[in-house]
């Protein structure tokens, strides 16, 4: 039986006010912010060692990781966080049919995505020091 941990981070901030939860939010745009650096160094890092590794399975594995992560960062992590932002405006302007709700349940989503992908940033990264570290 598998069980799910809820982190009570995410439980306690689902009840705070909505700028506790907007906050959170910009402190999700630094996090991923850090990531595109990350991301860039890894590319660079990588980049130096392809000539000479352009036949190496684990190689090519990691640069197609390195694609995965600058598309799930670039193209859909960061732009949801974005609109995110933008539909919390949109309740503050008080826009007809939206509720605080609507906004809490989108911040839980998105708090979950953040997670799983830090796990996965993380297991990414380690893939590449144990990498360079071979080199």
């Amino acid at each position: 039986m598998k069980t799910t941990i809820l982190n009570p981070k995410t439980e306690f901030l689902l009840g705070a006010g909505l700028d506790v939860l907007h906050f959170e939010s910009r402190e999700w745009m630094d996090t991923v912010d850090f990531w595109k650096d990350e991301v860039r160094f890894f590319n660079d890092l990588l980049k130096k060692k392809e000539v000479s590794k352009k036949n190496d399975p684990e190689y090519e594995m990691m640069l197609k990781n390195l694609d995965k992560v600058h598309t799930d960062l670039f193209d859909d992590l960061e732009v949801s966080i974005v609109e995110h932002e933008q539909l919390l405006s949109r309740i503050e302007l008080a826009e007809e049919g939206l509720s605080d709700d609507d906004y809490r349940e989108r911040h839980h989503e998105i708090s979950l995505r953040m997670a799983d992908f830090t796990k996965e940033f993380k297991a990414f990264k380690r893939v590449v020091f144990d990498y360079t570290k071979k080199l």
